[in-house]
């Protein structure tokens, strides 16, 4: 958290852990305390905004001012037990921290970043009444840069996440109050940086998120991969995204829903698929047109040495897409049930599938079965893996939403003791080695960036082509 917010806190609790321990002593010097926190207060008000995790933190600030009278010893203990229940209730809202704080990237390249609002004229947006809607993709590119130290700042970068004080409603089951501060989350990229010059050209890989999930949510795993060497494009599939901001500034919620129970849930998603895929494949064509990827990109991206990946839904359409679309050389899908008409025969590339503790996750047999009938079709072979100790949001930010010991609640209702950042280290290190050969023209070892972290299982290696 920011120094200002961590200085008001820990005043908070020192002053009320005064008055708790010893209300009689030092009365005079506790009421100059509490009026220096009131100032604090404003102080990080007027720097930062209204923080909702304050609020029970001010609570205890007027108890802790209010004069302290002679009682009953009946009436002292019920007023410790107060003041002691309010400063554990000033405590527990910090376990969700006000913005999140991503890791830095490990490669060898800083990151620049950009987004692209695109219109694709040929396609009706089906999840709207309108017939004149046209479909929406919204991309990030997150892609190697030249050192900017100038450009590096978080107040001055593009927002974590769209629509930021607009949001149309709860992003991913958390209520919009608690994205209040989301905009001082520090991406580690600079906003239309140039592209790096170590490389005249760099490969691309697409990225489709989860069921619901905006692109924002996979910032530290897709800047990390950039900063290995890759032009990592996130994609917003709106109005199934959770917040999406589009061309002509609207920001906009889901507008569909999957129902309940398998049935419906797999027939959504059996409609929903060929769309998002369709997506992944526009975001292809526009690589081609002059003029759409911007000044800074334009010439820049190696469009014969492009992949697919996702996590969760995004895994699927990533697979999909493959098997549909010849430019795409290689696939990963990141925890992913598959859905619609996946012809592991037609991929032009190796498959990589990392998938969560299933001890922790309850894989279904539905799910091996189809996992395993794709990867023993495909002509260049594949990999399977299995990460202990992730859970199916750990490959996302979820948990950088969190404080340390709120991660650790999370952990025990959920599963994934790895954590988002240990299990990102272990999928980034994967996803490069993966990526090496079909990308890049060098050899790339999946099996020995496996082997490199404990917990991580090889499962149903089929034809593994490398030495």
């Amino acid at each position: 958290m920011p120094p200002i917010d961590a200085i008001l806190l820990a005043g908070l609790i020192a002053a009320g852990a005064w008055r708790l321990a010893a209300p009689g002593r030092g009365r005079q010097a506790r009421a100059v305390v509490c009026v220096g926190l009131v100032l604090l207060a404003g102080a990080q008000y007027a720097l930062n905004g209204f923080t909702w995790q304050f609020v029970t933190g001010y609570l205890l600030l007027a108890a802790t001012a209010l004069p302290v009278h002679r009682a009953g010893a009946a009436a002292r203990w019920a007023g410790a037990v107060g003041l002691a229940v309010l400063i554990l209730a000033a405590l527990a809202p910090w376990a969700l921290l006000p913005a999140p704080v991503l890791p830095q990237p490990r490669g060898p390249h800083p990151v620049g970043e950009q987004v692209f609002r695109w219109v694709d004229a040929s396609r009706e947006e089906t999840a709207t009444p309108d017939p004149a809607d046209r479909r929406n993709v919204v991309v990030q590119a997150w892609y190697p840069a030249t050192p900017d130290r100038a450009a590096r700042s978080p107040r001055g970068q593009t927002p974590y996440l769209d629509g930021l004080g607009r949001l149309p409603g709860p992003i991913m089951a958390f209520p919009t109050f608690v994205f209040r501060r989301f905009g001082e989350a520090d991406t580690h990229a600079t906003p239309r940086a140039s592209v790096s010059n170590a490389r005249r050209t760099w490969p691309v890989v697409i990225f489709s998120p989860g069921y619901g999930a905006p692109r924002a949510f996979y910032t530290g795993l897709a800047a990390d991969l950039a900063s290995r060497g890759y032009v990592v494009l996130t994609v917003d599939h709106p109005y199934e995204a959770a917040v999406t901001q589009l061309a002509d500034g609207r920001a906009v919620g889901p507008a569909q829903y999957y129902g309940r129970g398998d049935t419906e849930r797999i027939a959504y998603m059996e409609r929903q698929i060929p769309i998002r895929a369709a997506d992944l494949r526009f975001v292809l064509d526009q690589l081609a047109r002059p003029g759409a990827i911007g000044p800074q990109l334009a010439g820049r991206l190696d469009t014969d040495r492009v992949a697919a990946i996702g996590h969760s839904f995004g895994g699927a359409t990533a697979v999909l897409a493959a098997s549909e679309d010849p430019r795409i050389r290689a696939v990963a899908d990141i925890d992913g049930m598959l859905y619609g008409p996946v012809r592991g025969e037609a991929l032009k590339g190796p498959l990589l599938l990392l998938e969560s503790d299933h001890d922790g996750t309850g894989f279904r047999a539905r799910y091996v079965a189809a996992t395993e009938a794709v990867l023993s079709r495909v002509p260049a072979g594949g990999w399977r893996y299995a990460i202990g100790g992730a859970n199916h949001f750990s490959f996302t930010d979820a948990d950088y939403f969190f404080s340390l010991p709120g991660r650790w609640a999370v952990a025990q209702v959920m599963g994934g003791e790895r954590g988002a950042a240990a299990t990102q280290q272990v999928a980034a290190d994967m996803l490069d080695a993966f990526l090496q050969g079909p990308l890049r023209g060098e050899a790339g070892n999946v099996a020995q960036a496996a082997a490199r972290y404990d917990g991580v299982r090889g499962l149903s290696l089929i034809h593994i082509s490398e030495p």
